[in-house]
């Protein structure tokens, strides 16, 4: 099964922009959205960085689409119980479609409290700590928690979905593919990378959904698409400075392959058409639980206009 979904690009859009956008993705046929969670843009030419909670309630109010954050860094800059305070309310006012994507962070992203940076075993360490008392403040039931990294004291959420909203761990190496097989209800990757989802399910990630994004860059012509893509896609970087994003949602493929291609034998389906948008155009990609399969999401296609 193949499923398209269209990510917004906090780093890129203001706040109306971005609830223009997921109207009009609705509107073209897309089946999901993606949204992206951080303090700082990847580039300042990018220009944009908005609360992405304010934008997940604004959005579950216009379209009837299911939500992922890709993804939250829930282990330095906000504390982790505020994180699934913020992740239950965003699941009630979608209808309980909404997936709390969680990553370890960057530091260009991340650092704005003035704490020491963590080096990335200790970040891994600190998310699974996270991940662990958001799940147990999903239950509604109080929680105090006395651990490595964080203090809770009697704390309870009173306002939680039926369901506890699934939580997607996302990591680019093997060490974090293992972790989010060890905690995770899914798994985000860029790609899809089929040798980390590969590990991902044989360490105990089994048939659980997993995402990978596809970054591209949208445009009519290449004199535009030079205007359009942010300074370090035209460098050929491949860190996450965006344009568009494909990926793909499939269930029990064995890798990935391309995001208009999916690897069901005998099957294919194009990328649905792209929604109009007079916004500066310019969209980066990132990459979703249910029970069974390989997921992961995503086509995005930005309209190069600029008004």
């Amino acid at each position: 099964m193949t499923r398209y979904g269209y990510f917004l690009s906090c780093e890129e859009y203001d706040p109306a922009s971005l609830v223009r956008q997921a109207v009009l993705a609705e509107q073209a046929g897309f089946e999901a959205l993606w949204i992206s969670d951080h303090f700082h843009p990847w580039l300042d030419e990018q220009g944009h960085s908005p609360f992405v909670w304010s934008i997940i309630g604004a959005i579950s109010q216009v379209t009837s689409l299911p939500v992922t954050t890709a993804v939250t860094c829930p282990t330095t800059r906000i504390h982790p119980a505020v994180i699934a305070q913020a992740a239950a309310t965003a699941s009630l006012l979608t209808g309980g479609k909404f997936t709390l994507g969680v990553g370890t962070g960057e530091a260009l992203n991340e650092h704005i409290t003035g704490a020491k940076w963590p080096a990335a075993a200790e970040r891994r360490d600190m998310l699974e700590e996270a991940v662990t008392i958001i799940a147990r403040l999903f239950t509604g039931e109080q929680l105090t928690h006395h651990g490595t990294h964080y203090q809770v004291d009697t704390a309870r959420l009173y306002s939680v979905p039926d369901q506890p909203p699934p939580i997607y761990v996302s990591g680019f190496g093997e060490h974090s593919a293992r972790l989010a097989a060890k905690i995770a209800d899914g798994y985000i990757c860029m790609g899809p990378q089929a040798d980390l989802i590969k590990l991902y399910r044989d360490e105990g990630g089994g048939d659980r959904l997993v995402q990978g994004g596809i970054k591209g860059c949208w445009a009519p012509d290449e004199n535009t698409r030079q205007g359009v893509c942010p300074r370090g896609c035209r460098r050929g970087r491949a860190s996450p400075c965006t344009c568009a994003v494909a990926a793909r949602e499939m269930r029990k493929s064995p890798c990935g392959g391309s995001a208009s291609k999916p690897s069901t034998p005998g099957h294919s389906a194009p990328p649905p058409a792209r929604p109009a948008m007079t916004t500066r155009a310019r969209s980066r990609g990132c990459s979703a639980r249910s029970r069974a399969g390989l997921t992961s999401l995503a086509a995005k296609r930005t309209i190069a206009t600029t008004t």
